[in-house]
């Protein structure tokens, strides 16, 4: 056997890696990319069939590579029959979505950079359904948000497909921050981070009072990424997406992480009644929600789209209830409509490809112009109906064998089950039957065969739909019982069987649910019509309030801005030493620190503590220099003066440092002071200051208290500290683990480069922006496009603007055409002080304006 850490740790690699080849691939194999790319999944989904057999032996795998060991922090992934369920769901399907994307977007020039986010989005997801470490599911989670938001968004001209990105992003990223708020809580509790540890836990957290709290916060998560109402609103949108990542996304993946965290956390999050009422709740009102959205759409994308969102309420609700038919029920509808859904999206797909069109009113009689695209829209239409022999046929008796009780809470879930399964199979049959059946229409595009590439897909799916029920005894054993095994958190044993029973009364809900259908089906345009009436009178829905948030959030964003970001450099100053001081004294004198410097008994003689140092002739001299850089900043006539008379500080504070035995203090002061005397006595001779800048009285009063209130607090503080006995334990800590732990002798480096290492690079950083600013600024300046003094700064932008309403800007000033040529037109353009006089005397209206009048005009 292979080295299993490895091997499953690139099962979420290997994805990336042909994500980052995919662009420089497509260059070399235009037509073929898809095909060639396909082998990566197809490989993943082979070495993850050689691990059933020690899946089933032993139960589960689990993988561990070393993370963070500092933190107790491992890579660790794990895989039981839930987990290897989802992951080869969605590299098989994946597979085949590759080869499917390769044709559909054949000849578009983009076609690699789709590729690589598609495949970024696959590794992201075996990732999240592979990880064991609650971090690691929570990095993949949202590397599943960036990805799809990238997916969503492909066609960024298009405003709705930018919306439907966004949406997508801002929805789950909030499920997001919600997931790592439980996670981190979870680990808190429990001091777990695995979660096969956590569903070993004896008794769960179901009897910890923070319970509901940690619910709380995985029911978010995993609602908003599987669109659980009133969180549906962004999956429709996100059907601008390519019908590729449509097929992908809402099949067997980004939809279904919120199914599989719930199922993955069923054993110690589970079995309460708040979980049941819950999940039950949503779930039905999300599934006939859903359904219902469905039939009121023509356009066969969106009512796979709203059917998704039914499906996903479906889901919910069987994992609420918790019992061994519904997961046994919810295990065999995931695969199914995985199988199915991505099978008809691809159907869709080739239908808009080759007929130009996906409105369903305007679709008839393609059958016989597609018939290999037909047949295969029949075998995923027979599973969205819940027809034999497909397997979702099975899952349909097994989530009503349980609720056959004289319970009313049992019956009304059945009544909602029933409804929504018949209003599934409605839309699956409107989308199946009206395109390719009943007398042909006119098509954008003359309607033929899609081709190869195009119908892959959808026809493996179909049939391994049907495969799947003719092998029922092996899907019972390799799939169903493994994954249902690991939600129960026991053992599962499979009791499907061909032998139908007609006594049994679950065989005749389904065949009333197939009535229903057919009778909905027959119904569809007045019901869609019903449907459209009350949503016009309703008159608003979630997607409308989203938008009114994220307006409001704007324009609170905007005033903001205003408010802090003004531009006035010299409130800025004013603002910030205002809180320098008042940091400085509160703490002096509102929290009594000042009391250390009072001549107390414990101080002994305070006067001789602060008595004057007998000093040397060279120590005044560094006094004196001091004093007379003091003297040169408050008496500069200009700001020049004040740069340099600020180096003469610098220099004497570098003075003190050598003084007091820190050369390499005193050098990299005297280097930062040269330095700054020289940029700023650059870019302010550009900026033309070197004239007598006039203050108001009040300017200097407030100025000059806030530079004494500043200095007297930054003295006294100092006081403060040297009054009181040092504490050495940092500094012991350094010299005792300098040399043994960052291999250094000297201990000032050791603390820049290793323990201050973060802060040291955040220091360069800040170092390179500002010296780029600097020479941007002086290279504008060398070009002449500094702005002068007398030219007016640009008028502040106030409210929201509209990007896509904005003009763009022209890259060259447009110069009129002239006959004459463009050295002529210039001439032309040109004042002439005689022309000028002249025009003057003619009248006003033909004179040209000059433009030391304009300046003049415009200056402040």
């Amino acid at each position: 056997m292979p080295n299993i850490d490895a091997s499953i740790a690139l099962v979420a690699i290997a994805p990336f890696v042909a994500a980052a080849l995919a662009p420089l691939l497509h260059r070399f194999t235009k037509p073929w990319t898809g095909w060639i790319l396909a082998l990566v999944p197809a490989a993943i989904f082979v070495f993850l069939l050689g691990l059933i057999e020690p899946v089933l032996a032993t139960g589960a795998i689990s993988a561990r590579i070393g993370w963070v060991p500092a933190y107790g922090l491992d890579l660790s992934f794990y895989v039981d029959g839930l987990s290897l369920t989802f992951a080869l769901t969605i590299s098989g399907i994946g597979a085949l979505i590759v080869v499917y994307s390769g044709a559909y977007l054949a000849g578009h020039p983009h076609l690699g950079r789709f590729l690589a986010f598609l495949l970024a989005f696959m590794g992201a997801m075996l990732g999240l359904v592979l990880a064991d470490n609650m971090l690691a599911l929570f990095m993949f989670w949202e590397l599943t948000a960036v990805t799809s938001f990238l997916l969503i968004g492909f066609d960024a001209v298009r405003a709705a497909a930018r919306r439907g990105a966004i949406q997508a992003l801002v929805i789950t990223n909030i499920g997001g921050m919600a997931l790592l708020a439980g996670v981190i809580l979870v680990q808190q509790l429990t001091g777990e981070w695995e979660l096969s540890g956590l569903s070993a836990l004896e008794g769960g957290l179901q009897s910890h009072g923070l319970y509901g709290l940690v619910l709380a916060f995985f029911l978010v998560a995993a609602f908003t990424k599987s669109a659980q109402f009133p969180l549906h609103f962004w999956l429709p949108n996100a059907m601008e997406a390519p019908t590729p990542v449509s097929a992908f996304l809402h099949s067997a993946t980004m939809v279904q992480a919120g199914v599989y965290l719930l199922a993955r956390t069923t054993p110690w999050l589970g079995d309460t009644v708040a979980w049941t009422t819950i999940l039950v709740g949503f779930g039905s009102v999300t599934l006939i929600w859903g359904a219902l959205g469905a039939l009121k759409q023509t356009d066969l994308k969106q009512m796979l789209a709203q059917s998704t969102i039914a499906s996903l309420g479906l889901l919910v609700l069987l994992i609420g209830l918790g019992t061994e038919t519904a997961i046994a029920g919810m295990v065999i509808y995931f695969v199914a409509h995985a199988l199915y859904k991505a099978g008809l999206f691809m159907v869709v797909g080739a239908i808009d490809h080759e007929a130009g069109t996906r409105d369903i009113n305007a679709l008839g009689g393609l059958a016989g112009k597609m018939p290999v695209t037909f047949a295969a829209a029949a075998f995923a239409g027979l599973g969205m109906f819940g027809l034999p022999p497909t397997i979702a046929f099975f899952a349909k008796e097994e989530m009503y064998l349980y609720l056959l009780s004289p319970d009313w809470q049992a019956l009304a879930v059945l009544a909602v089950l029933i409804a929504g399964n018949a209003l599934l199979a409605a839309v699956g049959a409107l989308v199946v039957l009206k395109p390719f059946l009943g007398p042909a229409t006119a098509t954008p595009k003359s309607a033929h065969e899609a081709p190869l590439g195009l119908l892959a897909g959808p026809v493996i799916l179909g049939i391994a739909g049907v495969v799947a029920a003719l092998w029922l005894d092996g899907f019972g054993m390799i799939v169903l019982e493994p994954a249902a095994t690991a939600i129960l958190g026991e053992p599962f044993e499979s009791h499907l069987t061909w032998l139908l029973n007609f006594a049994n009364p679950v065989i005749w809900l389904s065949v009333f649910t197939w009535l229903l259908a057919a009778l909905v089906y027959r119904r569809a345009s007045q019901l869609r019509t019903l449907l459209r009436r009350f949503d016009t009178a309703l008159g608003w829905t979630a997607d409308t309030k989203f938008d009114a948030v994220m307006f409001g959030l704007i324009r609170f964003a905007g005033a903001v801005t205003r408010l802090l970001h003004h531009g006035r450099l010299e409130v800025y100053l004013v603002t910030v030493f205002s809180m320098l001081a008042l940091a400085l004294v509160v703490p002096l004198f509102g929290l009594g620190a000042i009391g250390a410097l009072w001549p107390t008994a414990e101080l002994g003689n305070w006067g001789a503590k602060l008595a004057w140092p007998d000093m040397q002739l060279h120590e005044w001299g560094v006094i004196l220099l001091a004093l007379a850089g003091l003297g040169a900043v408050v008496a500069a006539p200009n700001r020049l003066y004040s740069i340099l008379a600020v180096g003469i500080q610098g220099t004497a504070v570098a003075l003190i440092f050598l003084i007091f035995g820190a050369p390499d203090l005193a050098f990299t002061q005297l280097m930062v002071e040269i330095l700054s005397v020289v940029i700023l006595a650059l870019v302010m001779t550009r900026l033309n200051l070197d004239e007598r800048d006039h203050r108001p009285f009040e300017d200097w009063a407030r100025d000059g208290t806030l530079a004494l209130v500043c200095g007297a607090g930054v003295s006294l503080l100092l006081m403060v500290v040297l009054s009181g006995t040092l504490d050495t334990r940092l500094s012991d800590f350094f010299i005792a683990t300098s040399v043994p732990i960052a291999h250094g002798a000297n201990i000032v480096n050791v603390i820049l480069v290793d323990y201050r290492g973060f802060d040291t690079l955040g220091e360069i950083s800040v170092l390179m922006a500002a010296g780029t600013a600097i020479l941007v600024l002086v290279r504008s300046s060398r070009k002449g496009r500094l702005l002068s003094p007398s030219t007016p700064p640009p008028a502040p932008v106030r409210g929201w603007v509209s990007l896509a309403s904005a003009e763009p800007v022209p890259s060259k000033r447009e110069v009129p055409a002239a006959k004459a040529g463009p050295v002529k037109a210039a001439k032309a353009a040109r004042p002439k002080p005689a022309a000028t006089a002249k025009a003057a005397k003619a009248g006003p209206a033909k004179a040209p304006k000059p433009t030391a009048t304009r300046r003049k005009r415009t200056t402040p």
